[in-house]
């Protein structure tokens, strides 16, 4: 019994140190504070309408209903058939992409993961994947066209491109241990529709959709969390009126 604890304790702190080691190693200047706001239901909505045009073309959500995220962002069944259902899916069924998994691998190399979990899968959470919806640029030497400074060499395009602009990477001086440059910052080199600002406000609002689609009942969760706590003040208070009757006659 010792031994089988010691072992996955062992395996468990071994998983946590290769995780902080990743952390650690990744470039760009450090993980950003995507300020997602899970009680901001007009951030989940304009999320929603983001990931459903942008994202969900080679991304699946299949842990999530198109029914229930109706019910939890406060949405008709009509503003969702229309303007958030791109696949002819039935209200009740989960989210699935229409892109077929065989042609993806041949398109991408691989075939684009379910984001139904992310959040919850990566260390750092909702903050990890804001840092690295912002850290897309051009790379001509890709084969996409695109490479990511927080996630080097991964096989996705930067979907959010027209909304961004196009980013290039200012190179910093060489590395004095692998001799490669360094990336010191991404600038601007085209802009997109939308400001700095307005982007940033983009992909707050998909970081905290998809932080939504991997827990949907944490939205009633905190809301009951208060009902919780005041229900055990209250019930303490009756205990300690109850302690204060039993020992009135009691010398």
């Amino acid at each position: 019994m010792t031994k089988t604890f010691m072992a996955r304790a062992a395996a468990v702190l071994g998983g946590l140190l290769l995780s902080f080691s990743a952390l650690a190693a990744a470039p760009a200047g450090g993980i950003m504070q995507s300020g997602t706001d899970l009680g901001d239901k007009a951030s989940l909505q304009r999320g929603a309408k983001l990931f459903m045009n942008y994202c969900s073309g080679c991304h699946s959500l299949q842990h999530l209903r198109y029914s229930r995220m109706a019910e939890d962002l406060g949405l008709t069944e009509e503003e969702v058939m229309e303007n958030l259902n791109f696949t002819g899916a039935a209200f009740g069924d989960h989210i699935i992409s229409a892109m077929p998994a065989d042609q993806a691998a041949d398109w991408f190399g691989v075939a684009p993961p379910d984001l139904s979990l992310t959040v919850r899968s990566k260390l750092g959470g909702p903050d990890w994947v804001y840092t690295f919806l912002m850290s897309f640029y051009q790379d001509d030497a890709s084969a996409l066209g695109w490479n990511n400074t927080w996630f080097p060499d991964v096989s996705m395009p930067n979907v959010l491109w027209e909304l961004q602009g196009l980013q290039r990477p200012v190179i910093g001086e060489a590395d004095p241990e692998s001799g490669q440059a360094t990336i010191e910052r991404l600038e601007i080199a085209q802009p997109g529709t939308q400001t700095p600002e307005e982007f940033q406000r983009s992909v707050r609002d998909i970081t905290a959709f998809l932080e939504y689609a991997a827990e949907p009942a944490a939205l009633k969760r905190n809301s009951i969390g208060v009902w919780v706590l005041l229900f055990l003040v209250f019930f303490a208070f009756l205990t300690w009126l109850l302690k204060q009757e039993y020992w009135r006659d009691v010398k």
